[in-house]
This record gives structure tokens, C-alpha cells and sequence, in this order.
């Protein structure tokens, strides 16, 4: 690592309250730290607003149904989509059963559904809730030991009468990536849709639906370094023919109809924040595309290294066992391991009162751990940002 992009890791640190505790965070895979711009968003906007609701009909009112739309749009930049095709409400999860409710109303027996073997549940629990509409629901199993998704596997699911085939852009206990554009374009060519969920990839690896080539997509921005949010993208040719449950006044096929009530007006104020560091560390004075693609640029190169020594440090320990790839090729930064003779939560347990703080569990990562005979227990698990350090890996694995 240069001395230039040392410089550059430190100044970042500066910027994340949290770490002048002086303690390794490494469960980033269940929500990141916050820039400070983003939580003084969030203070200013409560300081100024309350809870004032968007009200055309007042002044107050009127900048925060404002502020509201600049979070749509912006939200629409991070994704490369349009904003009247994205949807922001208080999580990924609940979306998606939205989107859940609306399938149940349009297919029924006889229809499929295929889960991918590397699901956090937030992309498979909504699609089982199918069955009750009498639709099949398969898996599309990853192949051990490194659990990796096989396009010949999706094929001998793919006959018949598929309608949706779920996957994740990132496996969010694994840290393993899958190649999007190839996957949606098999489904495509079988007339299936496909669902992304880029909820573990997004904090890595800037989404990018025109090039996914995806029907849905959906991530957190509190993934992301933002507050506890989560956003959807719906193809514009599905909008209007989608019948999810909403208000009576609501058009079909206008994106606010599956976000359910007032949204959370600071949270927005807080994300718009985040999306304000990202410009910066793009090096752009405006909020762009490109002034995106150079931050995620910069958040590899700051990545690299430290992941590397991550999962190189684990693979080479014989009291450990790592799951999955035991290189980087083909994942981020998040690794799933347990430590012989201890459970999961017995390491998670030592190490936090050393001041480094990981993850057990299973992580709703229900399918894959299964597939690896590791669930419940579930494993440890360790997950970077760009923000950590590679001597946060290193009192990891100094106490392990």
C-alpha cells in the first residue's frame, strides 16, 4: 500500500465516529459505521423539521417533500436508474414482501420460482411465501466446498413455467460474488424475471441495473454507510402492470404505492449525507455517476489489501476452517469461519472482550448454511469496509 493511499485511509477513519473507540469493527456485513456529515444531516434535519410531515401547503412542509424527492433522485444516481423506478422505505426486507404480495396476485399453480443457494432470507423468504398461492418454489444449490453458483445447475431448473429466479449480487455469510449480467441474461432467455439482492455487494461494488440487466433490484443503504433504509428498483415495463397492496389514491404503477406510509424524513436527510461523502471521495465537486464510479474505485483500492490479508491470514491458520473461496478470487471482503473447539459464539464472545467485534450466527443466511450442515450454530464471521484497517485484521488474527 502507498504512503499516498495510507494517508488517504487515515483521513477517512476520521470521518467515522465510531472508530475513536479504539475497537476493531468487522461486522460491517450487518450495518456500517456512519460518516459524520450523515449523522449531522440526520441532527440538523430533526432540529429544524421534528417530524413534520411533507405538506405541499406550507413552507416547512414544502422543502421536505423537496428533500424527499433529492433523496429519490439520488438514490436513482447510486443505482444508475431513473427515480420514478426507485422506491425508498424502511428496509430491503419489507419491500420485498411487497413485491411478494403483488406476484401472489398474478401467478398461482403450475408456476415456479427458483431461490438461489446463496440467499440471506430477504430474497428467498418473500418468494416461499408463493407456495401459499400454489406456486413451486426450487433452489438453485451452490456447489461445495468453495459454494459456488453453476449455470448448468440453473439450467436443469430452468424448463417449464419459471417465472422468477432470485439471487444475490454477494452472499452476505460468505462474502461470495456471482457474475449478475451472466445469470439475468440465462433467465431472460428462458422469458423468466430475475431479482438481484445487492444488499452485501452495494458496500463494495457500485450497483449498476443498466448493466445487470436485472427486472428487480434491491439494497440497504444502511449497508452502505447510510442510516437503516432500504431501496428498491422495479424494471419500468413491470411498474404498471403490478398489482402490489396499496392506497386507493395511489396510481397504479407509481413507485410510492409499495413504500407504505410516511417515510422516515431524517433517514433520507442522513442517506443524502452519505451519498455527500461518496462525492468527495470521487474527488467531484457535484454528485454524479462518474463522481460515484471514482469513489468505488477508490474504496477497491483501499479494500484490496486489507481483504487479502483477511482471508489469506484465516485460510492459513490450522485451528481454523474457512467456508468458502480460500483466496479472493471471486468475493469481497467477508469471511466465515469457526475455530476448532469453540463455538461460534464462544469465539465471537473471546474476541469482542479483546475489543475486536464480529459477528455469529447464522445472518438469515438460512439455505447456505444449511447446505454446509453449519445452521443454526451458524459460524463467525468478519466483514471490512473501507475503512478498515489492515491492523484491525491483525488483532483478529493475533487473538484468535
Amino acid at each position: 500500500m502507498t504512503t499516498a493511499t495510507l494517508t488517504l485511509a487515515d483521513r477517512l477513519r476520521k470521518q467515522f465516529p465510531p472508530l475513536a473507540a479504539g475497537r476493531a469493527y468487522l461486522d460491517n456485513a450487518a450495518g456500517g459505521l456512519l460518516p459524520l456529515r450523515a449523522v449531522e444531516a440526520i441532527t440538523a434535519h430533526l432540529m429544524r423539521y421534528g417530524a413534520t410531515n411533507a405538506m405541499p401547503g406550507h413552507q416547512p412542509g414544502a422543502e421536505i417533500l423537496a428533500l424527499k424527492h433529492r433523496a429519490r433522485g439520488a438514490t436513482a444516481l447510486f443505482l444508475n436508474a431513473q427515480p420514478e423506478d426507485v422506491a425508498l422505505a424502511q428496509s430491503a426486507t419489507a419491500l420485498a414482501f411487497r413485491l411478494s404480495a403483488a406476484f401472489a396476485r398474478l401467478w398461482g399453480p403450475g408456476d415456479e420460482v427458483i431461490v438461489s443457494g446463496l440467499e440471506h432470507e430477504a430474497n428467498a423468504s418473500p418468494w416461499r411465501e408463493l407456495e401459499r398461492a400454489g406456486v413451486t418454489v426450487k433452489v438453485w444449490h451452490a456447489r461445495k466446498p468453495e459454494m459456488r453458483l453453476h449455470a448448468d445447475d440453473l439450467a436443469g431448473l430452468l424448463p417449464g413455467r419459471t417465472r422468477l429466479v432470485s439471487v444475490a449480487a454477494a452472499s452476505n455469510a460468505l462474502g461470495v460474488t456471482v457474475d449478475i449480467p451472466a445469470v439475468t441474461a440465462q433467465v431472460r432467455a428462458a422469458g423468466a424475471w430475475c431479482v438481484v439482492d445487492a444488499v452485501h455487494a452495494a458496500p463494495h461494488t457500485l450497483p449498476d441495473v443498466a448493466a445487470w440487466g436485472a427486472d428487480f433490484v434491491m439494497f440497504s443503504p444502511y449497508k452502505v454507510f447510510g442510516p437503516h433504509l432500504g431501496a428498491l428498483w422495479i424494471k419500468p415495463e413491470h411498474r404498471p402492470n403490478l398489482p402490489w397492496p396499496k392506497l386507493s389514491f395511489v396510481p397504479d404503477g407509481d413507485i410510492t404505492g409499495i413504500e407504505h406510509g410516511t417515510p422516515q424524513y431524517e433517514l433520507l436527510a442522513g442517506w443524502l449525507g452519505t451519498l455527500d461523502y461518496l462525492r468527495e471521495l470521487g474527488g467531484s465537486p457535484e454528485l454524479t455517476r462518474a463522481a460515484l464510479v471514482s469513489a468505488y474505485a477508490r474504496i477497491a483500492q483501499l479494500e484490496g489489501p486489507v481483504a487479502e490479508r483477511l482471508i489469506l491470514g484465516l485460510a492459513g491458520r490450522e485451528n481454523v476452517t474457512l467456508y468458502g473461496p480460500q483466496d479472493m478470487t471471486g468475493r469481497v471482503g467477508t469471511a466465515a469461519f469457526r475455530v476448532d473447539g469453540q463455538t461460534p459464539d464462544q469465539t465471537a464472545a473471546r474476541l469482542t472482550a479483546a475489543g475486536v467485534d464480529v459477528a455469529a450466527g447464522h445472518f438469515y443466511a438460512v439455505q447456505p448454511l444449511k447446505d454446509l450442515g453449519l445452521y443454526p450454530e451458524g459460524v463467525v464471521r468478519v466483514s471490512i469496509a473501507h475503512y478498515t484497517s489492515v491492523d484491525d485484521v491483525e488483532r483478529l488474527l493475533a487473538r484468535i
